[in-house]
């Protein structure tokens, strides 16, 4: 397939470029007068009326102080003047809602609408995500909001915002090295450490409509103003317990018969330090760098590199039910569900010697193509199921055992984990598994604390909705 031209300065840039940020300000906002909205986005396309201009793709010459998106949730573009015919051509779980969708996702119990920040009626009323990102600067954060709320003051009401703030050493607060899975999108700008992968790139059109995707189709909405250059998300804010992570790989490890920090490895893919399981599996090893941390596969023909059964990195695991990578899994391949993930910590860093229960996790965008073939497939299935692994066996044969066994549970860290069914297993070589250590009846690490489902509008895009009416 032809590496495609992208017009960057069309495309918001957090789609395709990572801002490597310190700190961001996301506002949930509900259309109240939409001429005056759509004034606003005009403004935010121009960089006019007092307001920072959208950030796009494009290549910048100095590092810009801060950077500004936006997504409009169904709801948000019906209240600009998208008319229903044209809604309706757009992807199915975008049109329905993350209130909506909450279930398909595992938004249940803890995690259930109606405990989210200011409950499930503001999520529901959510109509545009507004994102400020700002290296370093608090003052600068500070300055860009006030410039921002008094720009859409007018046309908007203000439903809540919420603040994000890095980590040291680029670490979410289970103690993980993070940014360092992204998938490589053909014809997305180069990046200035480029990063080896033993996987071929992700066509264009699994993250940008009016581009061919991995199924040989192409996403697309009406009107086409709206189509090119645009984009879907998850917005996610997701809360960590962390002090409930520590307790389950000190409670845990001696059922697995590993040490906690194994543990951690295992149920995650990766050491803490960020080295991926299937070539560091004894130990965490020195730190690669950044070109050799996402150089591996897990079916091999070589015995020595081969992963076939997840002795090294179980199938079971974060990294390997989001993205199986050559492994055999039902329907189709990883390819067709990867997603550029935008997010950064919020919450101060957990010290254990203090511990402090505040809320601390994780807030951004999952962006994709596709929310039903990406994002919600991703959590519905391979995140919430272990059937979707197909038979498979290394070069001994079903002697050392067969990957459909070596699977059970839920994912540890995005499944629903309900005590009373929660499974990991930690495989060994046996016929049928059973030789295998599996864990049981753990509680769930992570909790929804807010979603929305935004459209991310190419420039022609926002121009367009800025003119409508």
């Amino acid at each position: 397939m032809a590496t495609p031209h992208i017009d960057y300065a069309d495309v918001q840039g957090t789609i395709l470029r990572g801002y490597r940020v310190d700190m961001a300000r996301h506002f949930i906002l509900q259309v109240t007068d939409a001429a005056a909205a759509r004034a606003f986005v005009g403004h935010l396309v121009d960089g006019t009326g007092g307001v920072p201009r959208i950030t796009t793709a494009a290549r910048w010459k100095s590092k810009p102080d801060c950077f500004v998106n936006v997504g409009f949730t169904a709801g948000g573009l019906a209240a600009l003047g998208v008319t229903p015919d044209q809604l309706g051509t757009f992807d199915q779980a975008f049109q329905a809602g993350a209130v909506a969708g909450a279930a398909d996702v595992g938004d249940v119990g803890p995690s259930a609408p109606d405990t989210w920040l200011q409950g499930a009626a503001t999520w529901q009323n959510a109509h545009v995500v507004l994102s400020l990102w700002v290296h370093k600067h608090p003052d600068v954060l500070e300055g860009q909001s006030e410039r921002l709320r008094a720009g859409f003051a007018a046309g908007f009401r203000e439903l809540l915002s919420h603040d994000a703030s890095a980590l040291p050493d680029n670490q979410v607060h289970f103690g993980y090295r993070d940014n360092i899975s992204q998938p490589t999108v053909q014809g997305a700008p180069p990046r200035k450490h480029p990063t080896p992968d033993d996987q071929d790139p992700v066509p264009t059109g699994e993250f940008l409509l009016g581009y061919p995707n991995a199924g040989g189709g192409t996403y697309s909405v009406q009107p086409a103003q709206l189509s090119t250059n645009s984009s879907y998300a998850a917005f996610r804010i997701l809360d960590q317990d962390v002090a409930g992570f520590e307790s389950f790989l000190t409670e845990y490890a001696p059922q697995a018969g590993v040490d906690p920090e194994m543990l951690a490895g295992k149920v995650c893919g990766r050491w803490r330090n960020g080295n991926p399981m299937s070539l560091f599996p004894d130990a965490p090893g020195e730190c690669l760098p950044a070109h050799q941390l996402n150089d591996f596969n897990y079916v091999s023909a070589d015995p020595s590199a081969d992963d076939t059964l997840g002795l090294k990195c179980p199938i079971g695991s974060h990294l390997r039910r989001n993205n199986p990578r050559n492994g055999s899994v039902v329907g189709t391949d990883s390819t067709h569900h990867r997603i550029v993930r935008r997010a950064i910590p919020y919450g101060p860093a957990y010290d254990p010697a203090a511990p402090v229960e505040t809320p601390r996790g994780l807030i951004g965008y999952f962006i994709n193509g596709s929310i039903t073939n990406q994002f919600v497939f991703l959590q519905s299935q391979w995140d919430q199921a272990s059937d979707f692994v197909k038979s498979a066996v290394n070069a001994n044969g079903s002697v050392d055992g067969n990957a459909v066994f070596n699977i059970s549970g839920e994912d540890v860290f995005l499944g629903v984990n309900a005590p009373a069914t929660t499974s990991f297993t930690l495989p060994a070589l046996g016929k049928a598994g059973k030789n295998n250590k599996t864990i049981k009846g753990f509680g769930q690490m992570i909790t929804t604390r807010g979603s929305a489902y935004v459209f991310l509008p190419s420039i022609t895009g926002l121009r367009y909705l800025a003119a409508l009416g």
